[in-house]
């Protein structure tokens, strides 16, 4: 009988002690935002998966969804006003391409990075007000 009452206390002890752990981290988690970001970080660095070529293409991505307008880029066109995750199908010298402006930070770039021929012209891209919180 004093053998299972001990055992009986142990395993309470036990289970009282890591509920004690999961409830102190998940109100440290939600109490700071600097552990927040801290778990974020954490959960990253212990994450298998690697991105897409698609989420580390810095301009966007080329895509064969549908474009939202269509653009055409000839010789007297200096500059292109996107909006960001704006799909756009663009025309220079006869070629198209949609192109998907997944562009994260990058607020201007020669369009010629993305598409030959298209020299002389730079995207300007806007945040996309859907995404601005607020």
């Amino acid at each position: 009988m004093k053998t299972n009452f001990t055992q009986l206390a142990l395993v309470a002890a036990l289970s009282l002690t890591g509920a004690t752990a999961v409830l102190a981290d998940n109100l440290s988690y939600d109490a700071s935002p600097d552990l927040q970001q801290l778990r974020w970080f954490r959960q990253v660095q212990e994450s298998k998966i690697q991105p897409t070529a698609n989420q580390l293409a810095p301009y966007g991505y080329a895509t064969s969804g549908t474009a939202a307008r269509v653009v055409n880029i000839d010789g007297g066109t200096k500059h292109l006003n996107v909006t960001r995750l704006e799909s756009v199908r663009i025309i220079v010298g006869g070629k198209s391409v949609t192109w998907m402006f997944d562009t994260l930070g990058t607020s201007s770039f020669p369009l010629s990075k993305v598409i030959p021929g298209a020299d002389g012209v730079t995207v300007y891209v806007t945040e996309n007000p859907s995404y601005s919180g607020g």
